[in-house]
């Protein structure tokens, strides 16, 4: 019986620990500045290089001047979904970076995704999509969502399949 306890248990740490983020959260517009002494504690880089990937998205449904809500937070959705994981790292730059090169690219005004976009206390709900401007469609990210928890699943069976032969 013991055995059987720590499988559920240690299945559902696996799987749970696996599961992507579907939200980006709200906090990755407010300021996360460094207040007191915080010279060793540097945000990372981020891994997505939001330098070179497609804005077009916005100029196409987020236009001005009145910047309907409905149409720029879903282009806010579909650009940024895929990098959900990543934007929500508050230990790297990758939301400040993203949301920078979005009003430097498009000349959106401060704030506009900040007081506008919000779905509830999780942030944005996120479904799980390709990253804008992916040539064929499929991308490590995506492999990795739909991937990673069938490995942890099979991986995890086999642990419990184990745990109960002893």
């Amino acid at each position: 019986m013991p055995n059987r306890c720590l499988s559920a248990v240690l299945f559902f740490l696996l799987t749970g620990s696996a599961a992507s983020s579907s939200f980006i959260s709200n906090t990755i517009f407010e300021s996360h500045g460094h207040t007191g002494r915080n010279l060793l504690q540097t945000k990372k880089e981020c891994t997505v290089n939001f330098e070179n990937l497609d804005y077009t998205i916005f100029k196409n449904q987020c236009k001005g001047p009145q910047f309907p809500p409905e149409l720029c937070c879903a282009a806010l959705k579909e650009f940024a979904c895929p990098y959900a994981a990543e934007i929500n790292d508050l230990n790297s730059n990758c939301a400040s970076t993203m949301l920078s090169y979005i009003t430097q690219n498009e000349g959106y005004p401060p704030g506009l995704f900040s007081s506008e976009c919000r779905e509830g206390k999780d942030g944005l709900k996120c479904n799980a999509t390709a990253p804008v401007g992916s040539s064929n469609g499929t991308s490590g990210a995506q492999i990795g969502q739909i991937l990673l928890p069938f490995l942890l699943f099979v991986s995890s069976s086999l642990v419990l399949l184990l745990l109960q032969m002893l």
